[in-house]
């Protein structure tokens, strides 16, 4: 008897719910992340009850990949996206302003979108050259500059225009198929929970709903790169050294992507290393009140100020980047780029976080950092490998608590 494993977005007031459906043959486990937003669903395994069992759910299209089956809730669709924007006017939780002002803005999104699906716009990383790519996810080039005095390695005279304001529009692009020749010599050691997402399934197309605009992208496959390692797969104890046990919460601490990354460079033979760091993305563990561990809900009630959650963003911009001095010292690389795949925004022009298809500088430009690398011999890495497989269920509770969901 097969197992499926799968996880859909449907509209409720409740939280979570898990529940289990027995249907002919199989049994299904399914976790029901209850949320308004459209998300994908992906089934390991049989899928010749999938049509019945998803009723409650729209969706746009059935891909086979192997043993796995993914069904794409739509995310584009005009009634779709008419309710969803009724819904968010008559939301009297929500500002004036905000109530009408997304709406509209996913009108833009789906114009964007269509545009840049074709047109791209920014700097994929692809057209310039490097030996070792070191990404820190939602990295502001003011927010580099302001700790560059404590790196003798970060120096920031460049910026480019990154091809996404968020993880999954960034990887959408950078993946595309017409960089193929050059991602099948790269391995890519990342902490990015959105690879499981994009990587062989079309792309990632968001949470919201949008009147028209692309629902896939043309993105390589798993495996077309030398190499690829997922590292939010991996599962630790609180108490292991690989965790951040913080005020809220434990998270994996970035010297393990260090570690992977050091044992990809001297292990692997790709010409090119993609290392994917999650800092100073939120949350921040090392926060010292709860308020500020995932802050902008809070900079947005002005439950705490600018200057508190920024300062905690620097903090562990911080952390990070002392792990990548460490990585710069145990890796033989000539052309090293430090960049980031998008930037973050604390309030400008109402903005907070980072959302997709933002065309603000404070999202869009990133930093472009050229240094060298060289092994000292002075370290071993001793992290673990991550989990090879891991089940749907375990996937979107993985992705919550780094933040995606």
């Amino acid at each position: 008897m097969a197992d499926i494993f799968a996880a859909y977005a449907v509209e409720n007031d409740e939280k979570n719910v898990r529940s289990t459906h027995e249907c002919e043959s199989e049994r299904l486990h399914l976790y029901t992340s209850v949320r308004t937003e459209k998300q994908r669903l992906v089934v390991s395994g049989l899928d010749r009850h999938i049509p019945d069992l998803c009723a409650p759910a729209t969706y746009l299209s059935v891909k086979h990949k192997q043993d796995t089956t993914v069904l794409r809730l739509i995310a584009v669709d005009f009634t779709e996206w008419l309710s969803q924007s009724a819904s968010n006017i008559k939301d009297t939780d929500k500002t004036w302003s905000s109530r009408v002002f997304r709406p509209i803005y996913y009108l833009y999104v789906a114009c964007f979108l269509s545009l840049t699906k074709w047109w791209p716009y920014g700097t994929n990383v692809y057209d310039h050259d490097w030996d070792a790519l070191i990404i820190l996810d939602a990295c502001r080039v003011d927010a580099l500059r302001e700790v560059s005095e404590e790196y003798d390695f970060v120096s920031v005279d460049e910026t480019i225009n990154s091809v996404g304001s968020t993880s999954f529009e960034w990887m959408n692009h950078t993946f595309d198929t017409d960089y193929r020749e050059e991602i099948e010599r790269t391995a890519y050691v990342s902490g990015n929970g959105y690879t499981d997402r994009v990587l062989g399934h079309g792309g990632e197309t968001g949470h919201a709903a949008m009147p028209f605009g692309p629902s896939e992208y043309d993105v390589v496959d798993p495996e077309d790169f030398a190499y690829l390692e997922e590292l939010w797969r991996a599962e630790f104890d609180n108490s292991s050294e690989w965790m951040i046990d913080g005020n809220a919460g434990s998270w994996v601490h970035p010297k393990y992507t260090t570690d992977r990354a050091i044992e990809a460079g001297r292990e692997r033979s790709s010409d090119r290393l993609l290392v994917h760091y999650m800092y100073p993305h939120d949350p921040f563990p090392l926060a010292d009140s709860d308020d500020l561990v995932r802050p902008f809900d809070s900079l947005r009630s002005r439950d705490v100020t600018r200057a508190e959650a920024y300062r905690e963003y620097l903090d562990h911009l911080r952390l990070v980047l002392d792990e990548v001095e460490r990585l710069l010292e145990n890796l033989n690389a000539e052309d090293v780029v430090i960049t980031a795949d998008h930037g973050e925004a604390f309030g400008e022009y109402g903005f907070y976080r980072h959302v997709i298809g933002c065309p603000l500088p404070c999202m869009r430009e990133v930093p472009w950092v050229k240094t060298t690398a060289e092994d000292t011999g002075m370290y071993d890495p001793e992290a673990p490998e991550p989990e090879s497989e891991t089940d749907s269920v375990d996937v979107e509770s993985r992705l919550e608590n780094l933040g995606y969901l």
